[in-house]
């Protein structure tokens, strides 16, 4: 297996595919939506209307552009708080339709800049937290290149979250470690090799459900997994018990147990 500094190499590579190849590849009739209805438009985030072979869903995801332009016009991926209510805007409307929602994340995170904080930054990703383990709608997240922190999170509370093989998906990006912890960034590759965040880790700590392969066509394999989870989500005996299994599995996120040793400690 590849390590996570060598995984960070491939996803950031700008020929890797970007959310609008993903979407115009693995959908239909896409339709983007804009604005969060209280402050203003954020390109970080893309979202919108579309079908899969015929099931009308909602699609949300981060965006950084394929061009220098593009990357500044979406501020590299990293959404202010009006891209996130965007996002909480259109996934009301899709659990008020019935319609499926298929998240893409791949952000460093969310912008901590103060124009940002002023405008409830926190407040933003919190609120998606909260009312997303809450939708009564299938929700199916995958990671597909780099899920940062709380900016990746607010996307990522799904029934099914899955991540491409090369993707990582962290509490905090492999450079901010590097800067709190070694007051150095350029050590970032050996904080991601420390952090255990690529998909097999993740996987093995039961914080996503599956790993998508990239062997051949990777919005083609994404359009298969997203496919799959519908169709997994669509057996469950009520939406009752799919919020209850949502909410159990993140609740458990986190939890361990403490075996004494005979000085007191584990």
């Amino acid at each position: 297996m590849k390590p996570a500094s060598e995984r960070m190499a491939l996803i950031h590579d700008p020929k890797r595919p970007h959310i609008e190849e993903i979407v115009a590849a693995v959908f239909d009739d896409f339709i983007e939506l804009h604005g969060d209805r209280c402050y203003g438009e954020d390109h970080a985030i893309c979202a919108g209307l579309a079908t899969l072979n015929g099931q009308p869903v909602t699609v949300i995801g981060h965006r950084h552009g394929a061009t220098t332009a593009e990357n500044i016009r979406a501020n590299f991926g990293m959404p202010h708080p009006e891209g996130y209510r965007k996002a909480l805007r259109l996934a009301r409307q899709a659990e008020k339709f019935g319609r499926p929602v298929v998240c893409l994340v791949d952000t460093a995170g969310a912008f901590c800049g103060v124009g940002a904080e002023e405008r409830g930054q926190g407040e933003a990703i919190a609120r998606n937290l909260y009312e997303f383990m809450a939708l009564r709608i299938p929700i199916v997240s995958i990671v597909t290149g780099e899920g940062g922190s709380g900016g990746a999170l607010a996307l990522a509370v799904a029934d099914r979250v899955l991540m491409l093989e090369n993707a990582l998906y962290s509490v905090i990006s492999p450079r901010g470690c590097a800067s709190i912890l070694w007051k150095d960034a350029s050590r970032e590759g050996e904080a991601a090799d420390t952090l255990r965040i690529t998909a097999e880790d993740l996987l093995s700590f039961g914080m996503i459900e599956g790993i998508v392969p990239e062997k051949g066509s990777i919005p083609k394999n994404i359009k298969r997994a997203i496919e799959a989870a519908l169709a997994d989500l669509a057996k469950e005996e009520s939406l009752d018990a799919m919020l209850e299994k949502r909410y159990q599995k993140f609740r458990k996120i986190g939890v361990f147990a403490e075996d004494a040793g005979e000085n007191g400690f584990s």
